[in-house]
């Protein structure tokens, strides 16, 4: 049976980790559910300059991660479809990440407002106890966002900050190899095997190549 992983994209900025972590998952062999929000079509137009749009989803895609999926076992969900697959708790996936997480996404799914698929989504896999990652960019952050962030870290979900670590290449790091660091802490969170980064060792000054 097939039981692939959830990613959903929200509107914050933050799109290159949402990308990182598709190909993250396909390179290990997941299969993938994604599930692209309103709003996150148009930071992806911002950040990207390219589209991505449900009839040509396929095509948006490949365009976005670089990369041919012709033959990637990837599902693609409208956001506005309530009535899809993953709406319902007796759809099989393995759980689902939210990545970049906005605080708008943030708050609808910890009160269970389920205002798209996106959303929906999240909070069935919140009530199955399914593993549910939720990935926020925006600071600094409100009193209201942080209660979100606890009441989704309550209901079973791993709040995992786009804050990337420098110990795997230094000062000197590039915006991929950050971008890298997060989306490979997210899979970590998954337990799903990569190699983005390069793995503290317990030696200062250690080989950065």
């Amino acid at each position: 049976m097939r039981e692939p992983w959830v990613v959903g994209v929200s509107g914050a900025s933050g799109t290159p980790y949402a990308a990182a972590v598709v190909r993250g998952l396909l390179d290990a062999g997941e299969p993938v559910d994604l599930i692209v929000s309103r709003a996150a079509r148009l930071t992806v137009l911002d950040e990207t300059g390219r589209p991505f749009r449900d009839a040509h989803w396929a095509e948006d895609l490949a365009a976005w991660l670089g990369r041919d999926v012709a033959t990637a076992d990837l599902r693609h969900w409208p956001a506005g479809d309530l009535a899809a697959g993953p709406s319902s708790g007796s759809y099989p996936v393995r759980g689902m990440v939210v990545v970049p997480a906005s605080t708008a996404a943030c708050a609808g799914i910890a009160i269970g407002l389920s205002k798209d698929l996106l959303q929906r989504a999240a909070e069935v896999n919140l009530k199955e106890r399914r593993r549910v990652v939720v990935v926020p960019r925006e600071t600094p952050v409100t009193r209201s966002h942080l209660e979100h962030l606890m009441a989704l870290h309550d209901a079973g979900a791993v709040v995992l900050p786009a804050s990337p670590g420098f110990y795997g290449a230094g000062a000197a790091a590039s915006a991929a190899q950050l971008v890298d660091f997060v989306a490979g802490k997210v899979l970590d969170a998954l337990d799903v095997p990569h190699t983005l980064f390069k793995r503290w060792a317990g030696k200062l000054n250690a080989d950065r190549t």
